[in-house]
Parts: C-alpha cells; sequence; structure tokens
C-alpha cells in the first residue's frame, strides 16, 4: 500500500476559495490564489489519490481548467476539484471538493454508445441485472443517490412493464453521497473516510468493470 504520510486533510479554506468562484470565476482571482490553492486543494488531492491507488487502481487528478470551446458558458475553470481511481477511464471511485465540502462516489461515466449497450444488456440479462438492483438497492439504503444521464422514454426494444426499467433508462451509473464539511475533512481521518467510502463502492464499481468494461478507443487513466 502506498504511505500516507503526504496527506494531512483538507483545509477549509478550498471550501471557501469555490464558493468565492462559483461568484467570481474569473483568471484575475484565480491567479491571485493560485499558490494557496495548489497547496490547500491539489496537493492533498493529489496525496489522498496516492495513498489509495494500490487498493482502488491508478489515479487521475482533473485539470482545473474548464473546456469552453463548445460551451456557451465561458467561465474559465471548474468550481471543484475532482479526481478518480479505478481501472479504466471513466470507471472507478470518486471524490471532490467543491463550495458544498466533500463528495464521494464511484461507478462508471460512458465515454461511447458501446460501453451504453453492454450495460443495459447487463442489466436486461435476468441474473446480472438481478445482481445490479440489489447493489444499487443497497448503496441508496446507505445514503447514495443513483445519478448518471438517463432517457427519460425506454430504451428502444424495452417492454414498459420490465421490472428493472429505471436501470436499463441509464446511459451510465454513479452513485454519489455528499460528506459536506465535517471536522475530519482538515484531518488524516479524511482519507480512512474516503478509503471506507470507496470500499462501500466497491461491488458497484466490479460490476461495471466486469459487465460494462473500457471504451474501445477511450483515454486511459493517468493524471490530467
Amino acid at each position: 500500500m502506498a504511505g500516507d504520510a503526504g496527506f494531512r486533510g483538507f483545509p477549509l479554506w478550498g471550501v471557501r476559495f469555490y464558493d468565492e468562484l462559483r461568484t467570481t470565476n474569473t483568471k484575475e482571482l484565480w491567479s491571485q490564489h493560485k499558490a494557496e490553492w495548489e497547496r490547500a486543494v491539489r496537493d492533498p488531492m493529489r496525496a489522498l489519490v496516492e495513498s489509495l491507488e494500490d487498493e482502488f487502481g491508478p489515479a487521475t487528478v482533473f485539470r482545473p481548467n474548464r473546456d469552453i470551446r463548445f460551451s456557451p458558458d465561458k467561465s474559465p475553470y471548474k468550481t471543484y476539484q475532482g479526481a478518480i481511481a479505478g481501472p479504466a477511464a471513466g470507471i472507478g471511485y470518486y471524490v471532490q471538493l467543491d463550495a458544498d465540502g466533500l463528495l464521494v462516489g464511484g461507478g462508471f461515466h460512458t465515454h461511447s454508445a458501446e460501453q451504453t449497450g453492454r450495460f443495459r444488456a447487463a442489466i436486461a440479462a435476468g441474473p446480472t441485472g438481478a445482481q445490479l438492483e440489489r447493489i444499487t438497492g443497497s448503496l441508496v439504503d446507505q445514503g447514495y443517490s443513483l445519478e448518471g444521464a438517463a432517457l427519460k422514454t425506454r430504451p428502444k426494444g424495452v417492454e414498459a412493464d420490465h421490472p428493472r426499467l429505471e436501470l436499463l433508462r441509464r446511459k451510465e451509473l454513479m452513485a454519489l453521497r455528499r460528506l459536506g464539511t465535517p471536522a475530519w475533512l482538515e484531518s488524516k481521518e479524511a482519507l480512512d473516510r474516503v478509503r471506507a467510502e470507496w470500499s462501500v463502492l466497491r461491488p458497484l464499481v466490479d460490476w461495471v468493470s466486469e459487465h460494462v468494461g473500457p471504451a474501445a478507443d477511450g483515454p486511459r487513466p493517468g493524471r490530467r
């Protein structure tokens, strides 16, 4: 297991900074606070996921800049710092710091229609679909919400009375839980808390890894 000596917690400065960035998303504000952001947000996030890589897979710490080329929103910076660890791009365990504190999750964000097709085929199949239903039901009971892009209607060829219709509507699936700003956020305990949450999410990530898998031409994991 990678050592956790470098992680000391997330200073609440980062939470306050993202709250300000939500209303003043400018290069001027970012430049003014960049050095503190590196110390209080970027470096702790890197240390956190590096400490968990041996257990949960290669980690990606996302860049702070938004891709605004095709977006009507020209705000230059993301209002959160996210990272993902797992076996393939878009599949695995997620952690995020923003103005509302810490958020954790797991599952997959689709990179192709092929992935969504495999996902729905596994849900439609009796044993694997029932297994996912049990996994997601347990996560919801434990306080997670199921998120991800979904159809408003049912997929083509799926009967209106299919027992797993709500899952079949989904193009992707992530289970998320917001932890907020508890006292332990600023301490080493945050590492143990994220590890525990990700362990709860392991059955979902394992199911996705087995039955969905990576996109054939998708990006590979790595810091970006």
